[in-house]
């Protein structure tokens, strides 16, 4: 695809930016519009649009939707060869323990689910689940940066940013990639905006990050003493300027993203209110998502708002449960059952919510939800008051739902007691290969020039779509 080369100077101007929407002013490469809809490759799923729900801090997959029944047999037993370094505290070690939920089969595929998510059991037989996925590092940061951009390091674009790069935007008056956070203050996942980053593509692809409490955006609301005609009029006379600097000199290509950004705020502050606003939906549909429930309304109004933003053309939501610190998040150290409880209690009626709504508007074989965490956990104790479990970047279940994929599908195992992934295993660029195919993207073509190469969010590992997955 095209060129775009920036100095120190200029790639520490730009990494300051991560939180305003209207940091949309950075550089954009071209004086076309950068969100005009691409026509996608067609390798895959026909997602147009993605809603990640992101489990922060590392969900236990044995104690979710990947069941091992041998684990109750072995509670209380060593793990014979266990290396103490692989979770983050050798000193915690503690032996097999037996998942504190109950699983039971549902629907026709059969699908075993633990006691934490009645509501979304309901709809397994339209999740496809991969028990095989693993990544190479036990630790948050790194591991955040991993499953969001493919390097374990900041300054790489998201998944979010590549697929806003590849095809677009189908709407105009709203930000083509959005950022939910926990409302709760528990804090932003750690390292922050760098998880929803361009990188080293132009950060007009950035996320724009809603704020959790008060206006989703900064600015929306139109001073009172600025009229309609007076407002547009000063966006000509800027747009006129701005234009007749970049004639003298073209290669200041960031004019056209101010000149765009400023055009975009204009028309936010007309459509987002609207956008924005749940209370609107009609009482049967808040009922749905438990909007107005204290355990999780507050997650009911950032998935019905995601089912808003995918009517609205909105390409990439992404949604994330659970703050910053150990107990704040998945991150279940210390009293696992209390930990993911409580996380699933706030997340369950409006994940099932959303797959409902989605379905019965028609929106979710062309919206692919994804739903996992940077990790998973050990199937042995840590040590702790309440036992808990720590990190395990072996094994780790993420499951889709729409955009094509199968219905009730599962792909790949991990061991008999879910330490590792055992069959048809998983890397984190193998997960995105087959997300951007969803989206109808070839991760092999997606390319950006930056330093001299076609860089890619695949790497160079040779990262295989997992084709299976897709009916």
């Amino acid at each position: 695809m095209n060129t775009l080369s920036y100095s120190r100077r200029e790639w520490l101007a730009r990494a300051g930016g991560g939180f305003g929407m209207l940091a949309l002013s950075s550089m954009l490469e071209a004086a076309s519009n950068p969100f005009a809809p691409k026509v996608p490759m067609q390798v895959g799923g026909k997602a147009k649009s993605i809603i990640w729900i992101f489990a922060n801090g590392g969900p236990s997959q044995v104690d979710t939707w990947d069941y091992k029944p041998e684990l109750k047999k072995r509670d209380g037993k060593a793990l014979d060869g266990f290396d103490p370094k692989t979770g983050f505290f050798p000193g915690s070690v503690g032996p097999l323990m037996a998942s504190p939920f109950e699983f039971k089969q549902h629907g026709q595929s059969g699908t075993w689910c633990s006691d934490l998510f009645p509501k979304t059991a309901l709809h397994v037989d339209k999740m496809c689940f991969i028990h095989s996925c693993w990544t190479g590092s036990n630790n948050h940061s790194p591991a955040l940066f991993k499953m969001n951009t493919g390097e374990t390091r900041m300054g790489y674009p998201c998944v979010g940013s590549w697929v806003n790069y590849g095809l677009g935007s189908e709407s105009d008056s709203l930000p083509s990639f959005v950022v939910m956070s926990d409302p709760l203050n528990r804090g932003l996942p750690k390292g922050s905006a760098a998880n929803w980053g361009a990188g080293f593509l132009p950060s007009i692809y950035q996320g724009t990050w809603l704020k959790p409490k008060g206006s989703p955006i900064d600015n929306l609301a139109v001073p009172a003493s600025l009229t309609p005609q007076r407002q547009r009029a000063q966006l000509d006379l800027l747009a006129k300027l701005n234009r007749s600097a970049l004639a003298e000199s073209p290669i200041e290509s960031e004019l056209n993203a101010r000149i765009e950004s400023f055009e975009l705020a204009y028309r936010m502050q007309t459509a987002a209110p609207e956008a924005f606003d749940v209370k609107g939906e009609p009482e049967h549909i808040q009922k749905l998502y438990g909007l107005n429930e204290k355990h999780c309304g507050h997650f009911a109004a950032q998935c019905l708002t995601a089912r808003r933003m995918v009517e609205r053309g909105v390409r990439f939501i992404q949604i994330y449960s659970g703050g910053m610190e150990n107990q704040q998040s998945w991150d279940g150290h210390n009293d696992i059952a209390g930990n993911h409880r409580g996380f699933a209690n706030e997340s369950d009626q409006p994940v099932a919510a959303l797959i409902a709504d989605l379905e019965q508007r028609g929106l979710l074989d062309q919206t692919l939800i994804i739903w996992g965490g940077e990790f998973g956990r050990l199937p042995i104790s840590q040590k702790s008051a309440k036992p808990g479990r720590d990190h395990n970047p072996h094994a780790f279940t993420v499951w889709m739902c729409g955009g094509g994929v199968k219905g009730g599908y599962h792909h790949g195992e991990s061991d008999e007691i879910g330490f590792k992934a055992a069959i048809d295993k998983v890397s984190v660029h193998d997960l995105h290969a087959t997300i951007l195919a969803a989206a109808g993207l070839d991760h092999e073509r997606l390319t950006f020039k930056f330093q001299g190469l076609d860089q890619k969010l695949t790497g160079v590992e040779n990262p295989k779509v997992v084709k299976q997955v897709f009916a």
